[in-house]
């Protein structure tokens, strides 16, 4: 994988072309733990990168030899009279005709970025995919004389999961493709596998770029602080779902917001670009008054003064801000007129709420054997990444989804390849 070093001056939730190490969590708020290490980093490549990333592995998949059944869903797992795992049952689109396969993998192509950006046209544009796999697609059985690694994603683009066991994400857009709809849970949970942590989700609200707007205050419908603002995306959201009802405003002066206009075009990707213009437009309404901008945001505005008050004292003097945000990013807010932006989370085309499930299968934690409710094991059946409880499933960070997919993959890999034992807790 091609890494590079260059930091990103500012706090970002992502950095720019021009750099690629940056402060991606809350590393700032934990000064008085330990030093600050900016600890985000990205392969080097244009755009989010991820592309570059997955060429690489999937490079390096075919060197290695292994064969790889495209276009193959895996529908049932076999076992056998022990309860064993010892295959899947899978449709393929293989032996379908040729036109078939192509029309399968170019509509797919199509549906997967609508399907991050606009859910229900990505769900649309899926349905002629589906009905390919229903009218072409024959049984495959796939034999597993080791053991099975299930690695098929969460369940954030399963509406019916997202309303039984995690309600508190359904406002935000699942950062999910179609296959992330919760089918690997499920064949683990068939095969007799305990599931935990299932209500946990990671809501992202990241108020950067740009980095001016994290010296703005963020409160809630009482004109309460909801938490410092330079911490992470993950922690803002989770912050704003279970304590405060999903409502959130940013208080910035109009010299927060001048600044922050100043800094859109150099700190900024496209995406990020147009998130931030909507927020600096139409995402805020303006006052030349405290109590004035709360009235037309709804936001109760003796709240909202005793908050603005406390942390422009603190800044003033000095002292250390009352939510732990940096000492530099603590800068009074008194030049009128006052903005309010809307950082609620609810559905929004200009300012999504990314959202992603944490919860899975129960697993070993030395081996990712998936676990029944009684603490053992089911032999030869393992699960990784998010389709497993993993390193994030009670809190999520930065990074984290690619650092427990490549370990718990690993991991699930070598115990799968090794003589059938069962473990248990």
């Amino acid at each position: 994988m091609p890494f590079e070093g260059s930091l990103c001056p500012d706090k970002t939730s992502y950095p720019s072309n021009r750099h690629y190490l940056y402060y991606s969590g809350s590393e700032l708020s934990a000064a008085g733990v330990a030093a600050p290490a900016p600890r985000g980093h990205r392969v080097r490549g244009r755009g989010t990168s991820g592309s570059v990333l997955y060429a690489r592995l999937a490079r390096a998949v075919r060197r290695s030899g292994v064969r790889v059944r495209w276009q193959t869903t895996a529908r049932t797992l076999i076992t056998d009279a022990s309860g064993r795992v010892t295959g899947v049952e899978c449709r393929t689109l293989r032996g379908a005709p040729g036109w078939a396969r192509v029309a399968h993998r170019v509509l797919h192509r199509w549906s997967a970025k609508p399907y991050l950006y606009a859910p229900k046209l990505g769900r649309l544009l899926h349905r002629p995919v589906a009905g390919l796999e229903r009218r072409y697609g024959r049984p495959l059985r796939a034999g597993a004389r080791r053991g099975v690694v299930i690695a098929a994603g969460g369940f954030a683009a399963s509406r019916a999961m997202m309303r039984e066991h995690a309600p508190a994400g359904r406002g935000g857009l699942p950062l999910a493709t179609p296959g992330d709809d919760g089918s690997g849970i499920r064949l683990g949970t068939g095969a007799g596998g305990a599931t935990a942590l299932l209500s946990r989700v990671s809501v992202w609200r990241f108020l950067s770029p740009p980095a001016a707007l994290l010296h703005g205050v963020l409160v809630d419908q009482a004109g309460e602080r909801v938490c410092d603002e330079s911490r992470y995306g993950a922690a803002i959201g989770d912050a704003i779902v279970t304590g405060h009802r999903g409502r959130a405003w940013l208080l910035a002066d109009r010299a927060t917001v001048a600044l922050a206009r100043r800094q859109l075009r150099r700190s900024t990707l496209w995406f990020q670009r147009l998130q931030a213009g909507y927020l600096l437009t139409a995402g805020r309404v303006s006052a030349p008054t405290l109590a004035g901008a709360a009235a037309r945001a709804g936001v109760d505005p003796g709240g909202l003064a005793a908050t603005v008050a406390a942390y422009n004292e603190a800044a003033a003097a000095g002292r250390p801000d009352p939510a732990g945000k940096p000492a530099e990013l603590v800068r009074p807010q008194d030049q009128p007129p006052y903005s309010l932006i809307d950082c609620s989370v609810r559905p929004r085309l200009a300012y999504p709420a990314p959202v992603l499930t944490l919860g899975g299968l129960v697993v070993a934690e030395d081996t990712g054997q998936v676990l029944r409710p009684d603490g053992t094991g089911v032999p030869g059946l393992y699960a990784a990444g998010r389709s497993a409880v993993g390193l994030c499933s009670r809190s999520y960070v930065s990074g984290l989804s690619l650092a427990d997919c490549v370990f718990s993959g690993r991991r699930a890999g070598l115990a799968a390849a090794q003589p059938a034992v069962v473990t248990s807790t």
